[in-house]
């Protein structure tokens, strides 16, 4: 792809500047930095664009694909006002497949302020993207050195770390399989990951600090998990729904959720439903059930779910990992 490293055209850059600003104040309204303000001095200073020299967006027909080396000054301009929507962009298309993204803004700046990064923390992530989530936390840390980041392709990494670089920020990007961490660079204080999980790898805990967080996407929402030791993590999931491009690698994917079809067609196709399904699913709960649990509880928002990962399994729940509404969770690739 071309772009990388190139400086973006002065014109351009007049127009870069209060655009990203533009994106600041409507992600800082959706309240993604209420946690954690800190990050909404991180988003104003690193610039998004350097990091999406080209990207696809979804069009009636497939993808088209926005380029800053379009010949068409009108279409360089979309391709810079489109790298400040806070909308996600594809990366890499494979056979008419999204491999990659880069993820909406907004939701970046909720999990960021989520995983609770402190001053002198070693963070993983795992999904490099663009590159720009890593260049986010080398700003906030200072350190590029404690933030590592990993993907499974070379097509992904290699231009992330130009990306990287030509921006100014240098942290450790590795290729190779999320599933398995960094084991070279740990320990680590927190995880984050930016592709949706089939289920927690065992490594992850293994390379995380007792008292770290693991933050990831989970069945459609985002989980931030306790680790207590290389062998229990605990936590709850976010508010938010979110949905990512999987994990690819070593794990498997999670089992399908079941069909809900004979259910009222207002909890069908409710968007909290569906969650409970997608979470539940392999666990042998069945969409009945499952509805008069969904009912019986009020219609929960996600923050009344949470995860236990230990040497038993992984165990979905509702509002308490002891009480009555706990499903164990068939392994990856299996089902109940």
């Amino acid at each position: 792809m071309g772009g990388y490293g190139h400086a973006v055209r002065p014109e351009l850059e007049e127009i870069a500047v209060p655009a990203r600003e533009a994106l600041v104040r409507e992600i800082a309204a959706s309240g993604a930095f209420d946690e954690d303000p800190v990050w909404r001095e991180v988003f104003a200073a690193v610039p998004r664009h350097l990091f999406v020299p080209s990207y696809y967006v979804g069009t009636a027909g497939g993808y088209e694909r926005r380029s800053c080396d379009d010949p068409d000054p009108r279409a360089r301009e979309q391709w810079l006002r489109g790298a400040y929507q806070d909308t996600p962009l594809g990366l890499v298309l494979r056979d008419g497949e999204l491999l990659s993204s880069s993820s909406q803004p907004s939701l970046m700046a909720l999990m960021l302020a989520a995983l609770g990064v402190r001053d002198g923390d070693r963070v993983l992530e795992i999904g490099t993207g663009s590159g720009y989530n890593a260049a986010l936390l080398a700003h906030r840390l200072g350190d590029h050195d404690l933030v590592t980041t990993v993907d499974l392709d070379r097509e992904i990494t290699e231009p992330a770390r130009r990306n990287l670089a030509a921006a100014g920020y240098h942290p450790a990007v590795v290729t190779g399989d999320g599933a398995r961490g960094a084991p070279d660079r740990a320990p680590f204080d927190r995880i984050i990951a930016t592709c949706a999980l089939p289920s927690v790898p065992p490594a992850w805990l293994a390379q995380t600090r007792p008292g770290g967080r693991i933050l990831a996407p989970y069945a459609t929402g985002v989980v931030a998990l306790t680790v207590h030791d290389a062998g229990r993590a605990e936590g709850r999931f976010l508010h938010t729904p979110a949905y990512f491009v999987p994990l690819r690698g070593a794990a498997r994917s999670r089992p399908e959720p079941p069909d809900p079809t004979g259910l009222p067609e207002e909890a069908a196709r409710h968007e909290l439903f569906r969650f409970l399904l997608a979470l539940t699913a392999g666990s042998g709960l069945d969409p009945r059930e499952a509805y008069e649990v969904w009912e019986r509880a009020g219609r929960p928002q996600r923050e009344r779910y949470g995860l236990t990962v230990d040497g038993d399994g992984t165990r979905a729940w509702l509002d308490d990992p002891d009480g009555p509404d706990v499903w164990p969770l068939a392994p990856a690739g299996q089902t109940a």
